[in-house]
């Protein structure tokens, strides 16, 4: 019964962690002067026009995966490397501040409940529903910015290698999907993302303590 309900919340939590990263990568692409992601239907919150059957069903299972890439034309980018990291390195950052205000907003119910006398089972469940609601997200920046092709990572990664060896790894980028794959099921990610979201989650709620604390 508790995996049916974990399973239950994992899914619209994964759902939105998916499809803001997503949406980021298609408006910040639109706004550099590329009109592929919004001819597309890409340049949407609505998860279908984003999933990618085989990274939700790898993030529900693992806590890391991926959704369907945002098409973009980095022709319409006035510098296309700088164009295409900027667009790569907004995805993470878009599950960075869910990540940030889902504890945010989770701290001030949870103060408020204590408030107001709320009962302990659904002050356990709000904990909870936050906590995972930041660690998918986390999970999900983390995962992303592993410098492997398709992931963001390899298109942040062009800003600081030549353009020779950026274009070569790209080439196997079609290739390089079933080696995540093999090394997200076998665990080998577990301890480079899990400790990647340990340090950020930790950073996140020292800051959400110091805004509450100096508003409260």
């Amino acid at each position: 019964m508790l995996n049916f309900i974990d399973t239950l919340i994992n899914v619209p939590i994964t759902l939105i962690a998916l499809t803001g990263h997503e949406f980021a990568h298609a408006w910040v692409s639109t706004k550099l002067g590329d009109p592929t992601p919004r001819h597309e239907g890409r340049l949407s919150l609505n998860p279908l026009a984003h999933l990618d059957i085989y990274g939700t069903i790898l993030m529900i299972l693992t806590g890391f995966g991926w959704a369907k890439p945002v098409s973009v034309n980095p022709m319409y980018y006035k510098d296309r490397k700088k164009g295409m990291a900027l667009t790569a390195i907004a995805g993470p950052i878009s599950n960075l501040i869910m990540a940030f205000l889902g504890v945010l907003i989770g701290t001030i119910l949870l103060i408020l409940g204590n408030y107001l006398n709320w009962n302990a089972s659904l002050m356990e469940g709000i904990n909870s529903v936050v906590y995972l609601f930041a660690f998918r997200n986390l999970c999900f920046m983390v995962f992303n910015l592993i410098p492997i092709p398709p992931l963001d990572g390899s298109k942040v990664l062009g800003l600081i290698i030549p353009n020779r060896t950026y274009y070569t790894i790209l080439q196997y980028e079609r290739y390089s999907i079933f080696l995540i794959m093999l090394l997200s099921l076998t665990g080998v990610f577990n301890s480079i993302i899990g400790g990647g979201v340990g340090i950020v989650f930790s950073l996140i709620l020292k800051l959400v303590g110091l805004i509450v604390s100096s508003v409260v």
